[in-house]
Protein backbone atom coordinates (compact mmCIF):
# COMPACT_ATOMS: atom_id res chain seq x y z
CA UNK A 1 0.00 0.00 0.00
CA UNK A 2 2.76 2.35 1.05
CA UNK A 3 4.49 1.87 -2.36
CA UNK A 4 1.09 2.57 -4.51
CA UNK A 5 0.87 6.01 -2.33
CA UNK A 6 4.48 6.84 -3.00
CA UNK A 7 3.82 6.54 -6.97
CA UNK A 8 0.86 8.49 -6.62
CA UNK A 9 3.28 10.98 -5.07
CA UNK A 10 5.95 10.78 -7.36
CA UNK A 11 3.51 10.97 -10.39
CA UNK A 12 1.69 14.48 -8.74
CA UNK A 13 5.45 16.06 -8.35
CA UNK A 14 5.93 14.45 -11.86
CA UNK A 15 3.48 16.71 -13.33
CA UNK A 16 3.35 19.74 -11.48
CA UNK A 17 7.21 20.11 -11.84
CA UNK A 18 6.43 19.99 -15.28
CA UNK A 19 4.85 23.50 -15.17
CA UNK A 20 7.94 25.59 -15.14
CA UNK A 21 8.23 29.18 -16.03
CA UNK A 22 8.66 28.52 -19.72
CA UNK A 23 5.38 26.83 -20.04
CA UNK A 24 3.57 28.68 -17.85
CA UNK A 25 0.62 30.70 -19.74
CA UNK A 26 2.08 34.62 -19.60
CA UNK A 27 0.87 36.65 -17.33
CA UNK A 28 -1.37 39.88 -18.59
CA UNK A 29 0.65 42.77 -18.83
CA UNK A 30 0.67 45.15 -15.77
CA UNK A 31 1.79 48.32 -14.12
CA UNK A 32 4.01 47.62 -11.57
CA UNK A 33 4.06 51.41 -9.88
CA UNK A 34 0.43 51.09 -9.85
CA UNK A 35 0.41 47.53 -8.33
CA UNK A 36 3.00 48.65 -5.96
CA UNK A 37 0.37 51.73 -4.63
CA UNK A 38 -2.30 48.86 -4.66
CA UNK A 39 -0.43 47.12 -2.30
CA UNK A 40 -0.61 48.87 0.30
CA UNK A 41 -3.53 50.78 -0.05
CA UNK A 42 -5.97 47.43 -0.22
CA UNK A 43 -3.64 46.00 2.52
CA UNK A 44 -1.61 43.29 1.40
CA UNK A 45 1.13 44.54 3.20
CA UNK A 46 -0.23 44.46 6.52
CA UNK A 47 0.40 40.46 6.68
CA UNK A 48 2.78 39.76 3.45
CA UNK A 49 5.06 43.10 4.29
CA UNK A 50 5.92 46.06 1.56
CA UNK A 51 8.11 44.00 -0.23
CA UNK A 52 5.64 40.75 -0.56
CA UNK A 53 8.65 39.23 1.97
CA UNK A 54 5.76 37.29 3.90
CA UNK A 55 4.77 37.87 7.48
CA UNK A 56 1.57 36.77 8.86
CA UNK A 57 0.96 35.66 5.49
CA UNK A 58 3.45 33.68 3.43
CA UNK A 59 6.21 35.16 1.18
CA UNK A 60 4.92 36.29 -2.25
CA UNK A 61 8.05 37.49 -4.03
CA UNK A 62 10.41 37.68 -5.62
CA UNK A 63 9.59 34.94 -7.73
CA UNK A 64 5.39 34.60 -7.22
CA UNK A 65 3.59 31.83 -8.08
CA UNK A 66 2.03 31.55 -11.43
CA UNK A 67 -0.26 34.13 -12.45
CA UNK A 68 -3.41 31.84 -12.71
CA UNK A 69 -2.89 29.86 -8.86
CA UNK A 70 -2.19 33.84 -8.09
CA UNK A 71 -5.55 35.31 -9.15
CA UNK A 72 -7.64 31.86 -8.03
CA UNK A 73 -6.21 32.20 -4.72
CA UNK A 74 -6.94 36.23 -4.32
CA UNK A 75 -10.51 35.79 -5.90
CA UNK A 76 -11.06 32.42 -3.62
CA UNK A 77 -8.64 32.30 -0.96
CA UNK A 78 -8.41 29.35 2.11
CA UNK A 79 -7.69 30.52 5.61
CA UNK A 80 -8.04 34.00 7.18
CA UNK A 81 -7.03 35.94 3.81
CA UNK A 82 -10.29 37.51 2.30
CA UNK A 83 -11.53 36.99 -0.71
CA UNK A 84 -10.60 39.97 -3.01
CA UNK A 85 -13.55 39.80 -5.93
CA UNK A 86 -13.51 41.89 -8.70
CA UNK A 87 -15.83 44.53 -6.83
CA UNK A 88 -12.70 45.47 -4.85
CA UNK A 89 -9.73 44.58 -7.20
CA UNK A 90 -10.53 44.24 -10.55
CA UNK A 91 -8.73 42.24 -13.08
CA UNK A 92 -6.46 45.07 -14.32
CA UNK A 93 -5.54 46.10 -10.77
CA UNK A 94 -5.28 42.09 -9.77
CA UNK A 95 -2.80 42.04 -13.21
CA UNK A 96 -0.65 45.83 -11.76
CA UNK A 97 -0.22 43.82 -8.05
CA UNK A 98 1.26 40.26 -10.08
CA UNK A 99 3.37 42.92 -12.06
CA UNK A 100 4.74 44.51 -9.03
CA UNK A 101 5.32 41.67 -7.57
CA UNK A 102 7.24 40.06 -10.28
CA UNK A 103 9.41 43.54 -10.51
CA UNK A 104 10.64 43.02 -7.10
CA UNK A 105 14.34 41.70 -7.59
CA UNK A 106 16.21 38.94 -5.43
CA UNK A 107 17.97 39.34 -1.80
CA UNK A 108 21.58 39.65 -2.48
CA UNK A 109 23.38 36.03 -1.86
CA UNK A 110 24.85 36.09 1.99
CA UNK A 111 28.39 35.26 0.24
CA UNK A 112 28.18 39.50 -1.56
CA UNK A 113 27.46 40.73 2.02
CA UNK A 114 31.31 41.37 3.74
CA UNK A 115 29.66 41.19 7.21
CA UNK A 116 28.40 38.24 7.07
CA UNK A 117 31.26 36.51 5.60
CA UNK A 118 33.58 37.24 8.71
Amino acid sequence: MRFWILCFCFAIATVLSGQTPATRPAAPAGNAQNGKKLFASVGCYQCHGFEGQGGVGPRLAPRPTAFATFSKYLRQPTGEMPPYTAKVVSDKDLADLYNFLQSIPEPPSPESIPLLRK
